[in-house]
């Protein structure tokens, strides 16, 4: 251990949790009450929230907790700023139209100097069609309401972010935003470290103590009145006062963040930017990819690549990002959103701005009290739209992009991850993950446990075994019925790559359709696994069902090929006739112990390894009884003592013609 860890007294608890989970340990710890009306793709903040509430959660100053859900977002805002007025520490989770909803009650709410923090599941608006994906233009369609706005990239800054924004709110009196992607981040189960709850009481303060009561009685203002012509005006630029200390607000809370517990945050974040010749510049989840995807470009094809994360989009950090950028040749911005009408979009605008005051020789701030470096050019500067509706972004998008600024006829505009005009070409698509990583790709059907299995399963391997991990989901909103993909890398690293595995180990096919939508064995590496959910008991037989271009590409990558009759299992150990589907799922946590190298890595034994896993079954199915939790973990007693592995005679022996009654697909019913 080095001498500077020996002297962070707050290190963090060690937890594997998605980024909602972060904000709930935090929010439930610190504050009075929250005030909100569930909305996809935060209301497993909400419902996280209101767990905690019907289990007495008293905070840290022994006050009880409360949860009020009104009867919409609008109303959850208006029940926050009436919450906030009489004194309260409160917030409030939302996404999409939902915040849109709110923003007549944004303005008030910052016009009242009321410092409250709302938990932002970044999602794409409705607007030719419904999503409920991730995307940026929700808080951009609100970030003229005199918020601040902070970007998490990951679970980790989703709850560190949630407590500095907190602390500057609360600083300077002004209301933030804490943003994380929606399920990107809001639902991506990724080792993390908790907040010690001694060191949050110590870094917040008593709200009690700290915060004004405006609805004090024997203190009584005005607050919400009229103001006509000779007043609004002056009450409204009057504000810049506390507008003006925010940006310092945000630094202390990041920097006396950092003394604490080690994790450093800037305005600005920037990754290889020395001697970068060019930048990618952005908000959110991808921009770790970018990392990772800048790493490549440096060491594979000599180019020297730079990355800005804009963790704080507001208040904007103007000089910051051209002390960041200032010797580049060129960089290009990513936003999640397109705003086709406007010059720019709004990061691009800001940094274009920015650009152009630091040239002609301006300052930045109220009082132009932010001095920019001095400047004689300004770099190239392109735009990009990615992401939309959680569009996947890839590695290969970002070489793309780079090998754009410096091609003979740059695109000043583009599109990435689609076929369009305005679209550059993918190219091509390293791995990316951590050496040695591990990766599974599941394909199942919404409704079959699979998701929660995932979460499950990453949560206990990394917990017992000490790695990283990384688990999330693929699934449209109408999710039950249809096929879901599910994703899981564990490594020994950090895990940077926040994209859809086209790299993998272990392909686990619960979806009786998964040979015939495509081929779901793409990417696996050479001496990979497959699991196949089959009813057959005979090896040859489940061998016979393979179509002949999954046999050819086993045989040729000399994949192991496992089989299970897990809906078998499922229904004669669950009671529940509603749980019979699911549980299925669950028995692939016994067969990934079992296929998976990490228990026989580690020497534990598979009680020791169980002992691990009713951990989290507990956590995931004990609301529903203790009958449920014991049938779950039958389940996973049985995937891992039950499944079977094809043996590679049967596998290299040269085809036959199939009897007439094996043709159709028969994996399962």
């Amino acid at each position: 251990m080095s001498s500077e860890a020996k002297n962070i007294p707050y290190p963090g608890i060690p937890a594997v949790s998605d980024g909602a989970g972060g904000v709930v340990w935090v929010e439930i710890n610190i504050t009075h009450g929250a005030c909100a009306y569930p909305i996809t793709s935060s209301t497993t903040m909400g419902t996280g929230y209101e767990t905690a509430v019907s289990d007495g959660k008293q905070n840290l100053w022994g006050d009880t907790i409360t949860f009020v859900q009104p009867e919409s977002e609008h109303s959850a805002a208006t029940t926050c700023e009436g919450f906030a007025l009489a004194g309260g520490r409160v917030t409030n989770f939302t996404s999409g139209q939902g915040l849109v909803l709110m923003k007549e009650v944004l303005y008030t709410i910052s016009g009242k100097r009321l410092p409250i923090v709302f938990h932002i599941g970044a999602r794409a608006l409705t607007s030719h069609s419904l999503n409920v994906h991730c995307g940026h233009d929700d808080v951009m369609s609100v970030a003229d309401c005199g918020w601040g706005i902070l970007f998490g990239r990951n679970a980790q800054e989703a709850c560190d972010l949630a407590l500095i924004a907190r602390r500057a709110a609360e600083a300077v009196e002004t209301p933030f935003m804490n943003v994380q992607d929606g399920f990107l981040t809001t639902h991506t189960i990724e080792n993390i470290k908790l907040p010690e709850t001694e060191f949050m009481k110590e870094y917040m303060g008593d709200p009690n103590q700290k915060l004004r009561c405006l609805f004090d009685p024997m203190n009584p203002i005005m607050t919400g009145v009229v103001q006509n012509q000779d007043s609004y005006m002056k009450g409204k630029i009057a504000q810049r006062h506390f507008y003006d200390k925010v940006p310092a607000a945000v630094q202390e809370a990041m920097d006396l963040y950092y003394a604490k517990t080690g994790r450093r945050y800037r305005m600005v974040d920037t990754y290889r930017m020395d001697d970068a010749e060019y930048a990618l510049v952005g908000m959110g989840g991808m921009m770790e990819t970018a990392q990772a995807a800048a790493d490549y470009m440096r060491e594979e094809l000599d180019l020297k690549v730079g990355v800005v994360h804009v963790t704080c989009f507001a208040p904007f950090p103007a000089t910051q990002l051209v002390d960041a950028l200032k010797n580049v040749r060129a960089l290009t911005v990513l936003e999640r959103m397109d705003n086709p009408l406007a010059q720019s979009n709004p990061l691009v605008q800001g940094i274009k701005a920015s650009f152009a005051d630091a040239l002609t020789g301006l300052s930045f701030g109220s009082n132009g009290e932010f001095k920019y470096p001095k400047i004689t050019s300004i770099p190239k500067i392109y735009a990009c739209s990615a992401g939309l509706g959680s569009r996947d972004v890839r590695g290969g998008h970002f070489i793309s992009i780079v090998k754009n600024m410096f091609a003979d006829q740059p695109r000043e505009y583009t599109v990435i991850g689609i076929k369009h005009a305005l679209a550059l070409s993918d190219g091509e698509d390293p791995d990316l993950r951590p050496q040695g990583a591990f990766s599974m790709r599941g394909h199942s059907v919404g409704g079959f446990g699979s998701v929660t299995t995932n979460k499950l399963i990453a949560s206990f391997v990394g917990e017992l075994f000490n790695i990283y991990v990384q688990a999330y989901p693929k699934y449209g909103s109408e999710k039950k019925g249809l096929p879901t993909t599910y994703y899981l890398t564990v490594a020994e690293k950090h895990i940077r790559t926040h994209s859809e595995l086209a790299h993998v180990e272990f392909i686990p096919l619960n979806d009786v359709n998964a040979f015939n939508l495509g081929n779901p064995l793409d990417g696996i590496a050479d001496e990979g696994s497959i699991f196949i959910q089959s009813p057959e008991t005979d090896p040859q037989r489940v061998w016979d069902h393979i179509p002949a271009y999954g046999q050819k590409l086993i045989r040729n990558k000399r994949l192991k090929v496992f089989y299970l009759d897990t809906v078998k299992i499922a229904k004669e150990i669950a009671t529940d006739p509603d749980l019979q589907q699911r549980m299925q799922g669950v028995c692939l946590v016994g067969i990934f112990i079992r296929v998976t190298p990490f228990a026989s890595r580690s020497g534990m034994s598979d009680e020791h390894v169980l002992e691990s896993v009713e951990k989290y079954i507990r956590k995931y199915f004990g609301k529903r009884g203790e009958h449920v939790v014991q049938e779950n973990l039958k389940c996973v007693r049985e995937g891992l003592k039950s499944v079977m592995e094809i043996p590679w005679n049967i596998i290299t022996a040269p085809a036959s013609a199939k009897p007439k009654a094996q043709e159709e697909v028969v994996f399962a019913k």
